[in-house]
């Protein structure tokens, strides 16, 4: 049978549905990647992505036929399967460690320096420190910022996935983004400042 590779995601799934694995394959190649990073943006590790990205496809398979394209995008729907999967392997391991929702940044903190030379030299470390504040964010925060932040999906597509309002999304996402810069700005001066302190031994 010819490879299917044209056709929309729904057409693909009506073709799954009735026992076509090369629209199945199609459908993976196109879908797999976004559902895997997603994935490992919400939970931190590589092997509960992978997982989660195999399980996602199988309830395809089982349970393809509930899919209500009226409800959302067939992506959405696999966002959401992608979803309740990392949530429930969160709660059962505990692998990540929350930061408290409620801390409060402190009032008499500065703003945040600008950028120079010496965070260019820091950039991967900065990634990672950003990823890992992330991965810390309680998991109604996480999610939005992962899609509507790393994912840039639109505050529809987000509400659609997450099954709540479009008010709830700008609303959990400007917790998140303000939780965020409470856990980095710290850290952020700390380091700032430590390089500061070494540039300046270097021309004493």
């Amino acid at each position: 049978m010819k490879e299917q590779t044209d056709g929309s995601d729904s057409e693909l799934l009506q073709s799954i549905l009735a026992g076509d694995e090369e629209a199945l394959s199609a459908l993976y190649r196109r879908r797999q990647q976004g559902i895997y990073r997603f994935a490992l943006q919400m939970c931190g590790s590589k092997t509960v992505a992978e997982d989660v990205t195999q399980e996602v496809f199988m309830v395809l398979i089982r349970e393809g036929h509930t899919f209500d394209p009226s409800r959302g995008s067939l992506n959405g729907f696999l966002l959401g399967v992608a979803r309740n999967h990392v949530l429930r392997r969160l709660r059962r391991e505990r692998f990540y460690v929350a930061m408290d929702e409620d801390s409060e940044c402190d009032a008499n903190q500065t703003s945040l320096p600008t950028a120079g030379p010496l965070d260019d030299l820091a950039r991967s470390e900065r990634i990672e420190l950003v990823r890992r504040a992330v991965l810390a964010l309680p998991e109604r925060y996480r999610e939005v910022v992962v899609l509507c932040d790393l994912e840039e999906m639109s505050y529809v597509e987000a509400a659609e996935i997450l099954g709540c309002a479009v008010g709830t999304i700008r609303s959990r996402l400007h917790r998140g983004r303000g939780l965020l810069i409470e856990r980095l700005r710290p850290t952020h001066q700390e380091e700032t400042a430590a390089a500061t302190t070494k540039a300046a031994r270097c021309f004493a």
